[in-house]
């Protein structure tokens, strides 16, 4: 599906040629002497447009409109929550239709926010998973015509808002697979592909590599499975070499059993999605390849399978990490903190301005937060300002956690320099404080997506968070121009 940003007023937007004109309306629409707002006018007059979010109004070859179909879409104040409610009824209302062409116009010029909502909304709308599909029906839509009165303005959010989409799309693509179609070594080709676009490279490191680093962790983790595991290494250069990295962290899982400590098998399928923090790395490179920004950020997956073999790591186990410290698995279900903690030090070596981690942690993010907020930690105050301003502009919103020292203590253990869990209270903020324990030589964040990155139910499917948040953030960071 391809995007193109139109300079179009109400007037001009009547006569865009398309199967369907989806009209966005703002409370303070006002009738002008043009078809398209002559017809709205007698539509509100009449009563027949409700001024409530999401309210439609469908007109089968409207009288000199260019448009096949119109549909008349109330959006309230234009604000993000308005436009996604009017968006989403709109391209409910419209997909048994199976339009090739769309046009989405706005009445009045959205901020940056709204539209990149209008824009991932009809991408979320239409999007059809085929990958594993005998007989899967494409996506219709292959063409959206984006219509707002003054175009140059919103240039630069419309081409970052389409990169987007990209990368959300590429990252629900992998989560959705199977894992027997998404393993380790699927996700070292997914990056090697990334490679091929100017400026990223990729490096890809096995068993024997990263036993050599002495990554004690990660390597437990992966033992009890025959699927080789892979350390993932990507490197977009956009900026001088002298200019330190962001470095993306994302837990590659690529099915989780919960190892010898095994998870019920009720919804265990749904465990293919534990590597959503890694999608979601694939994501934001695929986006910075289409926008080719003035930064440089590195993505590190660490991907394995977590299973209950008869080589599988035991509770009990004590392993030795990358950082040198002793770790006591005591639950071998907490195991994405194991390999993130040697990522983590990994991360050491690029000298990096400030380091994320995503990673479908712990089931009580879940309960916390539910699916509407990703649970984000960081004791750093500029960074913890920066996402949340990044979570707000992409609206892909996460929530602040605590990491007050307390939360530590229940990682203690006498037989190893640090246990990988604690009790049930807190859960998810006590694997932050492990995490938090490797992350000294930095400015560190850790977001928790396990209620975010996928839905459950009749709506099964990744949701490609949080790549919107995530693109966001990094290209803040560029440096503005002259």
């Amino acid at each position: 599906m391809n995007f193109e940003l139109l300079n179009l007023d109400a007037a001009q937007a009547g006569h865009e040629k398309c199967d369907v004109l989806l009209m966005l309306l703002a409370s303070t629409f006002k009738a002008a002497r043009n078809p398209l707002a002559t017809l709205i006018g007698k539509a509100l007059k009449a009563g027949d447009l409700a001024d409530k979010p999401g309210s439609l109004l469908d007109i089968y070859r409207p009288a000199d409109l260019g448009c096949a179909r119109l549909v008349l879409v109330r959006v309230g104040d234009g604000k993000c929550a308005n436009v996604r409610k009017g968006v989403s009824a709109a391209m409910a209302l419209i997909k048994a239709a199976k339009p090739k062409q769309v046009a989405l116009c706005f009445d009045q010029a959205p901020d940056s926010a709204s539209l990149h909502v209008a824009l991932t909304t009809v991408a979320e709308a239409s999007y059809v998973y085929a990958s594993t599909l005998s007989k899967a029906e494409a996506r219709t839509i292959a063409l959206v015509k984006v219509g707002v009165p003054n175009s140059t303005k919103l240039a630069t959010p419309f081409a970052q808002s389409v990169a987007a989409v990209r990368g959300i799309e590429l990252a629900k693509e992998w989560a959705n697979r199977p894992a027997n179609h998404a393993t380790p070594s699927h996700l070292a080709r997914a990056a090697q592909a990334l490679a091929k676009s100017p400026r990223i490279k990729c490096e890809v490191m096995g068993r024997k590599e990263v036993e050599k680093l002495g990554m004690g962790a990660f390597l437990a983790v992966a033992q009890g499975s025959a699927e080789p595991l892979k350390f993932i290494e990507l490197h977009y250069k956009g900026a001088p070499k002298s200019t330190p990295p962001v470095v993306l962290v994302g837990k590659g899982i690529t099915f989780d059993s919960g190892g010898i400590s095994i998870k019920p098998a009720a919804e265990m399928d749904e465990m293919k999605y534990d590597m959503c923090g890694a999608a979601s790395v694939l994501g934001v490179f695929k986006a910075l390849a289409e926008l080719q920004p003035e930064i440089n950020v590195v993505g590190l997956i660490p991907a394995c399978e977590n299973l209950p073999g008869s080589r599988a790591v035991k509770p009990g186990d004590v392993v030795t990490s990358l950082s040198g410290q002793t770790i006591e698995i005591l639950n071998t279900d907490a195991e994405g903190r194991l390999v993130l903690c040697d990522a983590l030090t990994y991360a050491e070596r690029f000298k990096p301005q400030a380091v994320l981690d995503i990673a479908t942690l712990t089931g009580a993010c879940v309960i916390a937060l539910g699916g509407v907020r990703s649970g984000f930690f960081s004791g750093d105050a500029a960074l913890s300002a920066a996402v949340a301003q990044a979570s707000e502009s992409s609206q892909d919103l996460c929530w602040p956690m605590p990491l007050d020292d307390d939360y530590a203590e229940g990682l203690k253990t006498s037989f190893a320099d640090v246990a990988n869990v604690a009790g049930r209270p807190g859960g998810a903020i006590t694997a932050a404080k492990f995490l938090q324990r490797f992350t000294s030589k930095y400015p560190w964040g850790h977001l928790d997506i396990a209620g975010s990155a996928w839905k459950s139910g009749t709506a099964k499917g990744a949701t490609g968070r949080p790549v919107g948040l995530l693109l966001h953030y990094v290209l803040s960071l560029q440096t503005p121009a002259a």
